[in-house]
């Protein structure tokens, strides 16, 4: 994997967080439907003014969660995309390393420090994600002692986008990329390939987001639906024909307050990491942005 330059990671992010929001994801801000107290236009102005922040080459992976974190406070004044900024920073840094992405991935997360904590922390504590709590042990709410990675691995029982550090970022890279390229090998249009990646993560675990919100056994309730229509989802000749019935699960969730924010954060970065990949292979085309290939 060569080195891409960063308004070129930039870029991918951007693109990356938009794919997102054109696929129906129930539960989700998308394209369909807004949804809890949020808008499309709210997660595109997001993407924008944190993608330079994600993608700065001079800054740790902690800093660069923070600034962007901080750039989204004050463009859009609500937390929008803490989990995605989680994710995409030790992804665009690997980009930006070289070697092959989870090589990279394996190096830059190793080599996290107490530095790259407080940042962290400090962007959790301004973006003040619904149902966070506290924590016995390495709370955000009071200054690390230990490194970004050992953080991470205290919460990866209980945070899948904490977990995506301490596994590197298997779930992103064994499930949710080889889901999204399935769905394009199939000949589906892009936005079906992002809801298909998104289901995966819905039918497989329990969204964190939703159990810190609401409890695991609501959790356990989304995913066994979920797990219900992927099966279907996937064996459509038309994955069209699934959208009256996701849908339907879309408005019931929102009704309820159900978010299933993890799962869409972890889609988004199968997409930026399909892109970033993508980029390392073969470059972009003189002025074309960095589209799927």
């Amino acid at each position: 994997m060569t080195r891409i330059r960063p308004g070129e990671i930039a870029a991918a992010f951007v693109a990356a967080c938009r794919a997102e929001l054109e696929a129906l994801k129930p539960g989700n801000v998308h394209v369909h439907a807004d949804g809890h107290g949020m808008t499309v236009m709210d997660f595109v102005r997001s993407a924008e003014v944190s993608a330079p922040f994600i993608a700065d080459p001079g800054s740790g992976i902690g800093a660069r969660v923070l600034a962007a974190v901080e750039a989204t406070r004050a463009a859009c004044g609500q937390n929008t995309n803490l989990g995605i900024l989680l994710l995409a920073a030790p992804l665009a840094a690997a980009a930006q390393a070289g070697g092959s992405l989870p090589d990279a991935l394996a190096r830059l997360l190793a080599g996290l420090d107490v530095a790259d904590a407080a940042s962290a922390y400090r962007a959790i504590r301004l973006a003040s994600p619904g149902g966070l709590g506290r924590s016995e042990h390495h709370d955000v709410a009071a200054e690390p002692v230990v490194t970004l990675l050992e953080a991470m691995r205290t919460a990866a029982g209980k945070d899948r986008i904490a977990r995506q550090y301490v596994t590197g970022f298997a779930d992103v890279l064994t499930l949710g990329l080889p889901r999204l390229r399935m769905a394009r090998a199939a000949g589906w249009p892009e936005p079906w390939a992002v809801t298909a990646t998104f289901m995966v993560f819905l039918a497989r675990f329990p969204d964190t987001h939703i159990v810190r919100k609401h409890g695991p056994d609501v959790a356990e309730k989304v995913r066994a639906t979920a797990a219900g229509l992927d099966p279907l989802l996937l064996a459509a000749d038309d994955p069209t024909a699934l959208q009256p019935l996701l849908l339907a699960l879309d408005g019931e969730l929102k009704r309820a307050g159900i978010n299933p924010g993890t799962s869409a954060d972890l889609a988004v970065a199968s997409c930026f990491a399909d892109l970033l990949v993508g980029l390392a292979e073969t470059g972009p085309m003189p002025g074309d942005p960095p589209t799927r290939r």
